[in-house]
């Protein structure tokens, strides 16, 4: 038979009597955590400006973003009505069932309130905050991996892999590829900006330039993922992860565009 067996991985990392911490849990908890820490280490060398609260307060509110968004995004996006019937499994994120796209949108108004709680330009602080959240991306596509979830189309590269939710079938192991490329690729590129003096004075560059790339990669990968079944192509072959990366590039753009226009410095703003 074609394609690697897949590994017999346990969802859950650990369990004592009714608690159960799954890997899909864990992922998020250790990139929130590693992002918290990067930040705090760069809050020091490059004198951001913010209190022990502060990170905190970004820690927080980012993770309220990350899991209000992701999870209601996937509910409208993703979810073709099934949540109306059982709205009590809209809580149930242990579960699986979180969209990036819908976290993008609930991280920015996440860190819009706490940039104006702050008083803190929200470009710099998305620019501070942009190059961690690979870290996240990296962990959560490998526990997609785990979930036996999110696999790829079939295929008979010499690399595919025979989910068992999957039929069995040697299919694309699609949470790899996104693993590599919107994590390590991404992790990188973004932090190599950083080191850079003349891409953190332009104000919102690092923050474009994330959304740009990874709804590029996003975008490629889709071509190997196998669509929701609940939703199938929107048409053609275009899926509905592709339809959702087109804003996501052109805002990327504009800030890329407003960045290089502004030539603004980080310190004065």
């Amino acid at each position: 038979m074609t394609g690697l067996a897949y590994p017999a991985i346990s969802p859950i990392f650990f369990s004592l009597g009714f608690f159960e911490l799954r890997w899909y849990s864990l992922a998020y908890l250790v990139g929130i955590i590693a992002g918290w820490w990067l930040v705090s280490c760069r809050n020091k060398k490059y004198d951001l400006g913010f209190s022990r609260q502060n990170l905190e307060d970004v820690a927080f509110y980012v993770t309220l973003g990350i899991i209000l968004g992701g999870r209601l995004g996937y509910v409208f996006f993703y979810g073709d009505g099934a949540y109306l019937a059982q709205p009590w499994q809209i809580l149930a994120i242990w579960h699986g069932g979180m969209s990036f796209h819908g976290g993008i949108i609930g991280v920015i108004i996440a860190i819009a309130l706490l940039a104006r709680k702050l008083k803190y330009p929200l470009l710099k602080l998305t620019d501070v905050v942009s190059p961690v959240v690979p870290i996240g991306i990296f962990l959560g596509r490998l526990a997609n991996f785990v979930n036996d979830e999110l696999w790829g189309r079939v295929t008979d590269v010499s690399w595919a892999v025979r989910f068992p939710r999957g039929g069995y079938l040697p299919r694309h192991p699609s949470q790899i590829y996104e693993a590599c490329l919107e994590g390590i690729l991404l992790f990188v590129v973004l932090n190599l900006m950083w080191r850079s003096k003349w891409c953190r004075e332009r104000v919102g560059f690092i923050s474009g330039m994330f959304l740009l790339l990874y709804a590029a990669c996003r975008a490629f990968v889709e071509q190997f993922r196998e669509p929701d079944a609940q939703i199938g192509f929107l048409f053609g072959h275009v899926t509905m992860g592709q339809c959702l990366s087109v804003p996501v590039v052109l805002l990327g753009m504009y800030l890329i565009w407003r960045a290089l226009k502004s030539g603004c410095n980080f310190k004065k703003q």
